[in-house]
C-alpha cells in the first residue's frame, strides 16, 4: 500500500529517479528527446542511441575505475557521457575530463589506423553551482576547446555541457521553449502534483507516466524509498555543514560532514569508491578517514 499524502512524482534527482527516467531501454526515448533539445541548435539531431555498459576501467590494475551514471552512442558512433550529480566536489571539472579520456581511448584501434575519433559529449546536470560568485543568470556552460586570441573553436569533438539547476528559476508562465521544458520537469518534477497544461504534450506525458510512484511495484517503490532517504540526508548533511560554515568555515564545515557521511555509509556496507563519488573525495581520502577511525567502526 502506498501512501497517498507523499509526493506523486519521483524525485529526478535520486539515483534511481534519474536512471528510471533515462536509463531503461523501454523509455530510451526520453533520452534521445532531451538530448536532441539540449544538442541540436548546435549539434544537429541524433536518431538514435544505444545504451553502453556504464562501468570504465583503466588500461591497467593501476588505472582508476570510471562509473558513469549513463553512457551511450548514437548511430553515427559518437559517445555520450550523461552524469547527474547532486553535490559539490573539489575537483569535479579535472573529473569530467578525466571521465572524457575512456570513451575517447577506447576508439584507439590496432595497427594501422589514422587517429581519426568521434565525438565526445559529456554532460553534467549539477544539483550545485561551480561557485558561489558566479554569474546569476548563467545556468548553462558549454565548453570546447578554442583559440584564446580568436575565439574560435580549435577542436570541436570534444564537448562538456554543465547544466547549474539551482540557478534555473524560470516560472513556468514564461516558458516557450521544449528545452526549457526539459529543465522544468527536472528541477520541479519531484513537487508536482499534477501535469501542468502547458506540459500536455506526448514526451511529457510518457515522463510523468514513468515517474508516477503510485505505479510502482512493491520493490521498486522501496528502492526508490531508499535512493530519496540516500538524497534527503547527502542534501541535509551538505545544508548543515553550511549551518555550521558560517561559524567555522564553511569548508571546514562541509569536510565534517563529508567524513560523518563516509563513516555512516562504510557502516552500511557502501563501497569506498561510491563514497568517494558521492563526496568528491579522493579514493585516498575516504581509505584514510576509515583508517583513522578504525577503532570506532569495530
Amino acid at each position: 500500500m502506498f501512501d497517498q499524502t507523499r509526493d506523486r512524482f519521483l524525485n529526478p534527482f535520486t539515483d534511481y529517479g534519474f536512471k528510471k527516467l533515462f536509463g531503461e531501454e523501454i523509455n530510451k526515448d526520453l533520452l534521445l528527446d532531451f538530448l536532441n533539445e539540449l544538442l541540436y541548435e548546435s549539434e544537429g539531431r541524433i536518431v538514435d542511441l544505444t545504451y553502453l555498459k556504464s562501468e570504465q576501467l583503466g588500461r591497467s590494475d593501476t588505472d582508476r575505475r570510471a562509473i558513469f551514471d549513463l553512457y551511450c552512442e548514437n548511430e553515427k558512433g559518437e559517445k555520450f557521457i550523461v552524469e547527474l550529480q547532486k553535490s559539490k566536489q573539489k575537483f569535479f571539472k579535472d573529473r569530467s575530463v578525466y571521465y572524457a579520456t575512456f570513451p575517447i581511448r577506447e576508439q584507439a584501434k590496432r595497427n594501422e589506423w589514422d587517429f581519426e575519433l568521434k565525438a565526445v559529449y559529456l554532460i553534467g546536470i549539477l544539483d550545485f553551482v561551480f561557485d558561489a560568485d558566479s554569474n546569476e543568470d548563467k545556468f548553462r556552460y558549454d565548453v570546447k576547446l578554442q583559440d584564446i586570441e580568436t575565439n574560435e573553436v580549435f577542436y570541436n569533438k570534444l564537448t562538456f555541457i554543465y547544466l547549474e539547476m539551482p540557478k534555473f528559476n524560470k516560472p513556468l508562465e514564461q516558458i516557450e521553449s521544449k528545452y526549457e521544458k526539459w529543465l522544468y520537469v527536472l528541477k520541479n518534477m519531484g513537487r508536482l502534483n499534477d501535469i501542468p497544461d502547458k506540459l500536455r504534450e506526448r514526451i511529457f506525458e510518457k515522463v510523468f507516466e514513468v515517474a508516477e510512484i503510485a505505479k510502482m511495484t512493491h520493490e521498486d517503490y522501496l528502492a526508490y524509498e531508499d535512493s530519496l532517504k540516500y538524497y534527503r540526508d547527502l542534501k541535509n548533511s551538505i545544508d548543515t555543514a553550511k549551518e555550521e560554515g558560517k561559524m567555522e568555515g564553511i569548508e571546514q564545515g562541509i569536510q565534517k560532514e563529508k567524513v560523518q557521511i563516509v563513516l555512516n555509509g562504510h557502516k552500511k556496507g557502501i563501497s569506498k569508491m561510491v563514497l568517494a563519488e558521492i563526496t568528491g573525495l579522493s579514493l585516498s581520502e575516504v581509505e584514510s578517514i576509515l583508517d583513522k577511525n578504525e577503532d570506532d567502526l569495530n
